[in-house]
């Protein structure tokens, strides 16, 4: 097998040997697909800047990309952020047309300059909000609302449009479509109250006024291709000695068509997604799930209360992506500091994830839709969702035969693994920990719609260890939303809000709650529906009993070394 190498110091006129190695990974790939037979790609440790996607086809079947001998090798979308000047303790940095909503400070990952809600007495208007005090903001159209908990599962990011003083008011007009889909999107009544549109902001980012915490950022555009990058460094940071990185693409590695790809033992950092930030906003309602425009429908939740939702939805994109792929493997790599989900795969058979990190995600760590026996395992995530909440630690949907096993799910805002309809789903001795902490109505495990056709390929939730789903009003074991022909048995809970519901609309179907030990009885577990088997559960409210009892469930599951 021809053994190429690629190292940060090389030149892309060498051979690509160990002693005199590629520059590029794109040479490599030439180099690769003019070989016979299969390749294996080295990458020297070090930070292996990309200035495009790197694309791969069906011309690079067969080939291997990995570390070299247990080096670092860091596959990165960033650029790196020079020429600073000090202004009154700011770092203040010209950046030319760098479009960008995430910082990285010596590999830490900082946050954009906020603060809590509008100030004075605001009010939304049918294009925005009015307040009773001056704003003083430096660019206007370079700020972000943030509305997280219009529906309780849902986190929206809206752009301000323009700011004005008129008749002793600011009158702020929101940028459009995006604020005009919300109020087209989250209209609902509860208990007798009406509501249309976002809300009020819980959250605003991005202007040069709110820089009062060191290690947050701003970046006014309010120039055209002038860009200002501003600092607030955090105390013993130098502008001389400091690694400022701004991630600049979109996708790091695009694989379409391959097959037998590997990737082994790589660090994918530094990208970001822009979409938020432009006039489209992001109108969130589920999950991984934006709403783009077109029909919206009603679930009546009672005679009177309902909710809107889209009748069709757009999926948060990733930063690596398989598509129509077979026999792919990923495995032992790092995913970081990344601005969207880190790891996506569409269509395409038999891809495995295995033994991978994943942290420090706006989105969530791996999302897959429609492909056939992918097997998902012995992967870490945490630190998931820091930008868009409502994203789960692992999503699949429409898939067939796939394994969701050993996997750790661990601080993350919203459901830890979620399933939506498909046909065989395994979800097994995974651990989840600290899931709902900050959106409402999901849980460590999220099952919706139907999953099979019989019991021969429905779902099968099994030895899952779920702890710590922590915000109020979930369900640590969540089958919802005519979930059907799923087999939720074997599994511990343990400090929940509630352990799991047996009562929800549409009706659970072919359901069964077999053998799961949990701390308190989950809801409708007195009056089952005519859907839902339930037997053999235990219910122990004492944790050290509850511990001893479910010993065996929780030393299996989660990652094995």
């Amino acid at each position: 097998m021809l053994q190429l190498h690629v190292a940060v110091s090389g030149d892309d006129s060498w051979p690509g040997s160990v002693e005199r190695p590629f520059a590029t990974l794109e040479r490599a790939r030439s180099a690769a697909r003019a070989a016979t037979g299969g390749v294996v790609v080295h990458l020297r440790g070090g930070v292996h800047v990309l200035d495009r996607p790197l694309e791969l086809t069906e011309a690079d079947s067969g080939t291997v990309y990995r570390a070299y001998g247990g080096e670092e090798a860091v596959i990165s979308g960033g650029r790196r952020i020079t020429g600073w000047r000090e202004q009154d303790g700011v770092w203040v940095a010209e950046v030319g047309d760098l479009e960008t909503r995430q910082l990285t400070v010596d590999g830490r990952r900082v946050s954009r300059a906020a603060r809590d809600g509008l100030p004075g007495t605001p009010v939304q208007t049918p294009t925005g909000y009015v307040t009773d005090v001056p704003l003083g903001w430096h660019s206007p159209g370079d700020v972000e609302f943030v509305h997280r908990g219009v529906y309780p599962w849902t986190e929206a990011r809206l752009p301000v449009g323009s700011v004005a003083e008129q008749d002793g008011e600011t009158v702020i007009t929101m940028a459009g479509p995006g604020f005009e889909l919300a109020m087209k999107l989250y209209d609902s009544s509860w208990q007798g109250v009406s509501s249309r549109g976002p809300g009020l902001p819980t959250r605003i980012e991005n202007d040069a006024g709110f820089l009062t915490e060191p290690g947050t950022f701003v970046l006014d555009r309010s120039r055209p291709g002038d860009h200002v990058l501003r600092y607030l460094p955090r105390p013993g940071e130098d502008p001389e000695r400091t690694a400022v990185v701004a991630p600049v693409l979109e996708t790091l590695v695009r694989v379409v068509g391959a097959r037998d790809v590997t990737f082994s033992g790589l660090v994918f950092a530094d990208a970001t997604w822009l979409r938020p930030g432009r006039p489209e906003g992001f109108p969130h309602y589920h999950g991984s799930g934006f709403y783009e425009g077109g029909a919206v429908e009603r679930a009546m939740l009672g005679d009177d209360a309902f909710v809107t939702y889209p009748a069709s939805s757009v999926t948060i994109p990733a930063c690596v992506t398989f598509e129509d792929t077979s026999g792919v493997v990923v495995e032992g790599c790092r995913f970081t500091r990344l601005g969207a989900s880190a790891l996506g795969v569409t269509g395409g058979a038999d891809l495995t994830v295995r033994g991978c990190g994943f942290d420090t995600l706006s989105a969530g760590a791996i999302v897959v839709s429609g492909s056939r026996r992918t097997t998902i395992e012995d992967n870490r995530v945490r630190e998931v969702g820091l930008e868009y909440s409502g994203s789960p630690g692992i999503a699949v949907t429409g898939t067939h035969d796939c394994v969701v096993a050993h996997n750790e799910i661990a601080d993350v805002p919203h459901c830890g693994i979620v399933a939506g309809p498909g046909r065989g789903t395994r979800i097994l001795c995974n651990r989840t920990a600290g899931t709902m902490q900050a959106l409402a109505d999901g849980g460590g495990v999220y099952l919706s719609g139907a999953q099979g056709e019989s019991d021969a390929d429905g779902a099968v939730v099994r030895g899952n260890a779920i702890t710590d789903t922590v915000t109020p009003y979930n369900f640590a074991l969540y089958t919802d939303y005519g979930a059907s022909w799923v087999t939720v048995e074997e599994n511990v809970v343990l400090r929940a809000d509630n352990t799991a519901v047996l009562h929800v609309a549409p009706p659970l179907e072919n359901v069964v709650y077999r053998g799961n030990i949990w701390d308190a009885d989950p809801l409708g577990h007195d009056d089952p529906p005519a859907g839902v088997t339930y037997e053999g559960n235990v219910t122990i409210t004492d944790e050290s009993e509850l511990t001893a009892a479910a010993a065996d469930i929780m030393a299996k599951a989660g990652p094995r070394a």
